[in-house]
């Protein structure tokens, strides 16, 4: 019994001192966010997109979780922050997206590493909650939907002159092939300028080699908005080393309004929208084992999609898109792709 008691004694002196100083090195720590006005507790975020999808072209239907995401993120100093980002359910399969830390070098200057969306084209670099459509644009999508893994640094000049100066390099693979050593890597720059409030002007350019040709991408583009009008444009030009593939060009304009609902509770406002894409034909960088040639893996096409986005009341952003994407092939392939989509979007 003496020593039973005497066991228990020494474990909760112990653990009492294992207390206290636990108690001083949070009490420290919080000092240190206060001093710093900087919080260090993780933020979780999350957006979750269900859709229903009636084909017309083929008299189909079918049920989609196209997103369920979620993101840690939070600081763990004055100059160093962290974001992880895992896709649950991105049509049904399960994908790590982002991973990556953040230095903030200065006031103006930050630099990026990890696996991360890379700077192009302002279409891309949109998260889902803030798409436009319930489907991105070919641009967005088929030619640029650019996800790698790589460095990147952020300049902003700042309010006299708004211009943001993004440049990075990386794998040129994509997020899937890491260990593979590289003797060609991917590049890209990117600028934003706004001028005004309501302009925003976008230059970019990257160059990629994922397998033996290397390509070069050209995106330009704008987005206005004045009173309850909104418009955006982009044009995306790329070209392949020795001529191996003809150019591939694509480009999409969209317009859309806002009708403010101040009678309704539920409803904030609802925007009618549509939009024009279209793409060329486009190849990936892979030449073809068969033919011995760089053929087609995207084919020419256009697309005119139209409809509704109803904005619900916040506090967290929740929206339905109504749209309809008509399709438009060349007269040898036949179009299934003609649908309407119903899609529920909530972020928290």
């Amino acid at each position: 019994m003496a020593f039973t008691f005497k066991f228990f004694s020494e474990s909760n002196i112990r653990w009492k001192k294992a207390t206290v100083l636990l108690s001083f090195l949070l009490t420290i720590f919080n000092l240190t966010a206060q001093d710093s006005g900087i919080s260090y507790k993780p933020s979780l975020e999350g957006t979750i997109r269900a859709k229903y999808e009636y084909n017309s072209s083929l008299n189909g239907h079918r049920f989609q979780v196209r997103n369920a995401r979620f993101s840690f993120s939070g600081n763990v100093s004055p100059y160093a922050r962290y974001e992880a980002e895992i896709d649950l359910s991105d049509e049904g399969q399960t994908r790590i997206l982002d991973a990556y830390v953040e230095m903030l070098l200065s006031n103006k200057l930050l630099f990026k590493i990890g696996q991360q969306k890379v700077p192009f084209s302002t279409d891309n670099l949109r998260s889902p909650h803030n798409f436009q459509f319930a489907n991105r644009s070919f641009l967005g999508k088929q030619l640029a939907g650019l996800r790698d893994v790589g460095a990147t640094l952020e300049y902003t000049l700042g309010e006299q002159f708004p211009l943001e100066l993004i440049a990075g390099v990386y794998n040129g693979k994509g997020l899937y092939n890491q260990k593979e050593w590289r003797n060609s890597l991917s590049y890209a720059i990117r600028g934003v300028y706004t001028p005004f409030k309501n302009l925003e002007l976008q230059l970019n350019y990257n160059t990629i080699q994922p397998y033996d040709l290397r390509m070069h991408i050209f995106n330009a583009g704008f987005i206005t908005s004045f009173r309850r009008w909104y418009f955006e444009s982009e044009v995306y030009f790329k070209t392949y080393e020795n001529k191996a593939f003809p150019s591939t060009e694509g480009f999409f304009v969209t317009a859309h309004y806002e009708i403010p609902m101040k009678n309704t509770r539920i409803m904030e406002s609802i925007s009618p929208r549509i939009r024009f894409d279209q793409m060329s034909n486009d190849n990936n960088g892979l030449i073809n084992t068969q033919t011995g040639t760089y053929t087609t893996d995207d084919v020419k096409r256009s697309r005119i999609t139209g409809g509704f986005t109803f904005y619900l009341r916040k506090p967290f952003i929740n929206h339905i898109r109504l749209n309809y994407e008509q399709y438009f092939y060349a007269d040898n392939i036949v179009n299934q792709d003609n649908k309407l989509v119903i899609e529920f979007v909530t972020k928290f």
